[in-house]
């Protein structure tokens, strides 16, 4: 497969979120990432005050229309937070940016914590919902799959029965899109990542114990690199306990650091080369 990419999502200034946490983790794998900023702020939107945001909803058109004129082709695409502009935009240039052979990841980031993010209504939701159904691939957290299924979302722990009931009607509504249900809090204190057989339809489970906090850009690091390590061939299981495992070990080195303001993202650093040797092993095995 080329390792010619496409990332579409925000640019944070400040904060390793979004794109600022996609490119060197993508960079650092080999793969070699094209970028189309969905907007730029002047810092992330947890914690430093009153952001400064600027929607490029205007760019995009510009640039995909450029680079139609130069064939760019893209084995795969990883979409992250949009934005109402960029994701009308989006919506109606999609399939510009693929061919059939193109594999695409779209994170339908819009909520979290029980709440549609500040800026987003009921027409952006329903433009996810048109959004998503493009994908091969979808990674939900349990606020956002309430939302693309019409539901008011909850900030409560859930029984692992319940996780598999939510999970089981996104499969049923978006049905022709493999699903990854992310940062699932369980009553028993666990964090989970749940997904469906494509070819059982069977739901499986991978659970994680629970760091106390709150850490910012943990979602798009874990939707960074399982989006890594579906391109460099490993199964959808060990992509995602590979992505668990990184983001689990981030935060604890996070914690280790005497007074580091996680505002800034999380130190996931340290585990790049542990990262790398994964990667190493599973193509060597392929």
């Amino acid at each position: 497969m080329s390792t010619d990419v496409l990332v579409a999502q925000d640019l944070s200034c400040v904060g390793q979120v979004s794109m600022s946490v996609a490119l060197p983790l993508l960079g650092a794998a080999g793969l070699r990432p094209t970028v189309l900023p969905t907007a730029l702020l002047s810092t992330h939107t947890g914690g430093f005050g009153t952001n400064t945001y600027l929607d490029l909803s205007g760019e995009i058109e510009k640039i995909v229309n450029h680079w139609n004129s130069l064939n760019l082709n893209f084995s795969a695409v990883y979409l992250g937070y949009l934005g109402q502009g960029p994701l009308n935009t989006l919506l109606q240039h999609f399939e510009e940016l693929v061919t059939p052979k193109t594999f695409s990841l779209i994170d339908p980031v819009m909520g979290d914590n029980g709440h549609l993010y500040h800026g987003f209504d009921n027409g952006y939701i329903e433009g996810m919902r048109n959004l998503v159904k493009k994908a091969h691939l979808i990674t939900p957290n349990v606020t956002e799959a309430a939302l693309l299924l019409g539901k008011p979302p909850s900030n409560r722990a859930l029984s692992l029965l319940e996780a598999q009931d939510l999970l089981e009607e996104l499969v049923q509504v978006f049905n022709k899109q493999q699903i990854i249900l992310t940062g699932v809090h369980l009553v028993n204190d666990k964090i989970a990542v749940l997904g469906c057989d494509e070819i059982s339809r069977e739901i499986w489970d991978q659970q994680i114990s629970k760091i106390p906090g709150n850490y910012f850009g943990t979602g798009d690091i874990f939707a960074s690199i399982l989006f890594i390590m579906l391109l460099k061939g490993a199964d959808i299981k060990t992509s995602v306990s590979t992505a668990m495992e990184f983001v689990s070990d981030s935060i604890q080195s996070t914690l280790e650091i005497p007074g580091f303001d996680t505002r800034y993202g999380v130190n996931y650093a340290p585990h790049l080369p542990n990262l790398l040797n994964k990667i190493a092993h599973i193509q060597r095995g392929n």
